[in-house]
Parts: C-alpha cells; structure tokens; sequence
C-alpha cells in the first residue's frame, strides 16, 4: 500500500509541529516546509527550508516531491499583529499578505494536479481574528479573512476532485500549566486550547470519514466567539 505524504507549512511552530507529528502517527511521510528548521526527528519526517513569503523558494520546495495526499497552510507572520495602525506601512501590509494569504495560493496553484490525483485534501489554518478582531490587528484579520474565503472558493472551484476546508483556532497554548485560572474559566469549553485540538481537527478532515465536508471554515475556540463579554 503506497505512504501518503502530506505538505505542512509553518512546520516548526507550536501547531505545525502538532500537525506533523498527528500525520507521522497516521503513518504518512511529512514534508515541513519553514525557515526554521524542526525540532522533529522521525525517518518519514523531510524537513524543506523555506521562505514562504517568496514564490521562488515555494516552487523549489514543492519541485522536491513527487505526490501529495494533503496540503495544510499553516504559515502565519504573526510579527505584525500588534503594530498600531497609524504606524504600518505598505511594505509591513505586503509581508503580512504575502505569508498569510499569498503564499496558501501559490501552493494551491502548485499542488492542484498533485491533490486531484490523489483525490486528496486542503487545510487552511486561518484564525478566530477572521471573525472578530482586537485593536490593531488589522493585517492579521484581514489576511485570515481572506484565507476563510479562499477556503471556500477552492472547494467550490476544485470540487468534486479535491475537498477544501478551512480552521480557525481560537487560543492554543502550550505549556498550559503557565496559564492562570480565569483564562481557563473565560472559556465556555472551560480550558485554553491546545495544538492537538487543532491537529485532530486537521486529521479528521483530511480522512475518509468527513468526504461529504469541503468548503468550510471549523472554528476551534472553546465557544469564546459565542460568548457575549460586557465590560
């Protein structure tokens, strides 16, 4: 029976890693594309460096693998999520597209033919800042935004080869042991997420048993986008 192999970006940070090491178990080979290079040592893990703010570099990773099962755009720059408003430039609101919505496109171009073969699935890790915001999160909300709505213009326009779907982590934490009482209890679920909340979601709609689920958006927050909050 052939290994399938699955595409993960944003491959060394807190979910990737999660992502990657839910696949590894599934008995998939893993290829982790990220500047930073993984912490994860397994024989079927294939770690590719890699700038996912350059379409260069995006298409010299790709270039390296011969079939894929699962693509997960996990990739996010989050340096920029606080900057005022006032102070960001062109160049900071480029850098933040560019990771965060950009570069899940080229990769969507660039794995198409890969994932219609394989009849294979796409994820996107968008965020629960596509459906609500803080101050000056401008950038991060609007590129996650904008990934929701890839999610679903893809599964539409590669429907019924490939299924698309989309997830918007709430607050995942690791370690949680760190986190106070109230940040807990704030949650209608009653706890702080963490990475395997999203790596299972992940995996299950990546397999067999969610066949009929494509052009959606699974928001994982513990119900905090439900709670009404009066200050």
């Amino acid at each position: 029976m052939k290994t399938k192999q699955a595409v993960i970006t944003g491959a060394s940070g807190l979910i990737g890693t999660e992502l990657c090491r839910r696949y590894l178990a599934a008995g998939f080979t893993v290829y982790g594309l990220d500047k930073k290079l993984s912490e994860l040592k397994d024989p079927n893990y294939k770690f590719i460096k890699c700038d996912l703010a350059q379409e260069s570099s995006i298409k010299k990773a790709i270039k390296l693998i011969t079939s894929i099962d699962v693509v997960i755009n996990n990739a996010a720059d989050t340096n920029l999520t606080f900057k005022s408003f006032e102070s960001i430039t062109l160049k900071n609101w480029e850098q933040g597209i560019a990771v965060n919505l950009t570069s899940p496109f080229i990769l969507a171009q660039l794995t198409y033919s890969y994932l219609k073969k394989s009849k294979g699935s796409m994820i996107n890790i968008a965020s629960t800042r596509a459906l609500m915001s803080e101050p000056n999160t401008s950038i991060y909300s609007a590129s996650k935004g904008g990934m929701v709505a890839l999610t679903h213009s893809l599964a539409v326009t590669w429907g019924p080869d490939v299924r698309v779907n989309c997830i918007s982590p709430g607050w995942i934490a690791s370690p949680v042991e760190n986190l106070k009482t109230k940040d807990h209890e704030q949650h209608p679920a009653g706890r702080v997420g963490i990475p395997s909340d999203i790596s299972e979601m992940a995996y299950f709609l990546t397999s067999e048993h969610s066949g009929f689920i494509t052009g959606q958006n699974f928001v994982v927050d513990g119900g905090m986008t439900k709670k009404m909050i009066y200050v």
